[in-house]
């Protein structure tokens, strides 16, 4: 049986949306969700080949069926209630942390302008004269006044942001 591909694609890409939805119900058998154009015809055209040619080969489709059978796929995020009801997960999530700075608990200590500017490193942050800053780079804004990258004001990176 032979489908002349270009004709079909030709046909299909003419069709509006609603045709498309009809003409996907009777290639599929059932009703389409989508009122995409493109993705239509595109998926029509693919089960009119898949058809004509014979589709996947029975080891394939056996093979297929063994990864879907393992994977618990989700199409859709579990809807949640307006009172609040359903699959929530509630807690804190960690961000990540940055390999470069020291561990929580490390003093830093950086001489500017005569003074030592001292730094104790947090889980969350960085202590410096009794406040926390969220970066290094804003300690450093906060001691000079201009802003800096707060790496380079400690002395953890070179001029090109590597490790010194």
């Amino acid at each position: 049986m032979g489908m002349n591909v270009e004709k079909e694609v030709a046909a299909l890409k003419a069709m509006t949306v609603p045709e498309l939805r009809a003409r996907y119900a009777e290639v599929f058998g059932e009703e389409c969700r989508s009122h995409h154009k493109a993705l239509l015809w595109k998926r029509i055209i693919w089960r009119m080949q898949a058809n004509a040619e014979g589709g996947l080969s029975d080891p394939a489709r056996r093979r297929a069926e063994e990864l879907a059978n393992d994977a618990d796929l989700r199409i859709y995020a579990p809807k949640v209630t307006a009172a609040g009801a359903g699959p929530l997960a509630v807690g804190r999530i960690a961000a990540p942390t940055d390999g470069r700075l020291p561990v929580p608990g490390t003093v830093m200590v950086r001489e500017y302008k005569g003074r030592a500017i001292r730094v104790t490193v947090l889980d969350d942050g960085f202590e410096c004269g009794g406040e926390v800053y969220r970066s290094l780079s804003a300690v450093a804004q906060q001691v000079t006044g201009a802003h800096w990258n707060g790496m380079l004001f400690f002395g953890m990176a070179g001029k090109e942001g590597k490790k010194a």
